[in-house]
């Protein structure tokens, strides 16, 4: 079975991370995008602390997609410079993992229902 990863990054808005989620999924670079926010984050950013409020992105995809993930976030993303990094899956239900496999594929068709597995 290919790598599983799970790609982190943040927006200002929900909108934002509505846009990222929705583009990622629909070029089935990641099989499910959850939005989680807000979220408060403190940060180092241009000689100052700053304070903001974000939603957080959790993307379920493959090692094998990151390089096309990264580049659609960055190109989608309003941020100068957004936080894009992945985690490894080092575990996890054999159907989910498939169901991630499935639909990360380079088919457009023949969608797979995590329940249905």
């Amino acid at each position: 079975m290919a790598e599983h990863i799970q790609v982190v990054t943040t927006t200002e808005t929900q909108e934002d991370a509505r846009r990222i989620a929705r583009a990622l999924v629909e070029a089935r670079l990641a099989s499910c995008v959850q939005i989680i926010g807000p979220i408060e984050s403190t940060y180092h950013w241009k000689g100052a602390i700053e304070t903001n409020r974000e939603w957080q992105c959790m993307i379920k995809t493959r090692l094998d997609r990151f390089t096309q993930v990264d580049a659609t976030i960055r190109r989608l993303h309003p941020y100068e410079v957004p936080e894009v990094f992945a985690l490894p899956m080092v575990a996890g239900s054999r159907d989910y993992l498939k169901w991630i496999d499935a639909e990360v594929s380079s088919r457009s068709s023949g969608s797979v229902d995590p329940g249905e597995q």
